[in-house]
């Protein structure tokens, strides 16, 4: 193994990737030689590089983590250490000794327990047990795996990283670079494009009604027509959003 273990860290959180690199920045003879903020950069930078070790977000804009893989190829693969912000995702495929995951948002302790299985998997050069399991998880007989959703969002409060369950979020609204998760009476401000959690959210959940505006569909209470033939739905709660003509039907049809 060479004396300093080469690392590249993938993730389309920036808070996520901030984190593990100050982690890695601890640990003595591992170096980040790139950070990815997308599958397709961190494809860039695997071939590039040809790094020791991936840390690897599961669900990125562009390609997921295990598109990463089919990119690469799984045999061509370095040790890869899956990130999911996924509670029910499926774990126990990763429940090896060789392939670790994380799962945000994770403590110190998790972390270095990952590290550490990585470095013994690599200098123990059992890279190639590594890649044959990736193989066996990319082409399973269950076949790949079925598209996951998000339920808990990281976001950053007062100089902390906390976790709001989606499950308790009613509407989600663009506020410049960031977007805003009403829950109750409470905001909290996340850095995330509202196309970005769009496409994290359960569709049969969330509904994106206007480019500023993700709803639950079930908080939604009443669809109203504004004059000059604008519309707009008012929650439960009695919050209203703007409604985008183009997205009006769909939302009648999926009110029923």
């Amino acid at each position: 193994m060479a004396e300093t273990l080469r690392v590249v860290v993938a993730d389309d959180e920036l808070l996520a990737r901030q984190r593990l690199e100050d982690l890695l920045a601890r640990e003595e003879g591992v170096k980040v030689v790139a950070s990815a903020a997308s599958g397709g950069e961190a494809v860039e930078a695997i071939l590039k590089l040809a790094p020791d070790l991936v840390f690897l977000d599961v669900q990125m804009p562009g390609k997921t983590g295990f598109e990463v893989v089919a990119a690469i190829g799984a045999d061509k693969m370095p040790v890869t250490i899956f990130v999911t912000a996924f509670d029910q995702f499926a774990l126990k495929a990763f429940e090896v000794a060789a392939v670790d995951y994380l799962v945000k948002p994770f403590d110190d302790e998790r972390f270095a327990q990952a590290l550490a299985r990585a470095r013994k998997t690599i200098e123990l050069h059992e890279v190639e047990r590594v890649t044959k399991h990736l193989v066996a998880l990319l082409h399973g007989v269950e076949g790949p795996p079925k598209r996951q959703f998000l339920d808990r969002i990281p976001v950053e409060s007062r100089g902390q990283m906390r976790v709001v369950p989606v499950a308790k979020v009613d509407y989600i609204t663009a506020s410049g670079p960031y977007a805003e998760l009403h829950v109750g009476e409470k905001t909290y401000a996340v850095r995330e494009r509202m196309q970005t959690l769009e496409e994290k959210l359960d569709p049969g959940v969330f509904f994106r009604i206007h480019r500023s505006a993700i709803v639950r569909i079930e908080r939604v209470d009443v669809l109203l027509r504004a004059p000059g033939g604008d519309y707009a739905v008012r929650l439960k709660d009695g919050t209203e959003l703007p409604v985008s003509r183009s997205r009006r039907e769909e939302l009648e049809g999926r009110l029923g």
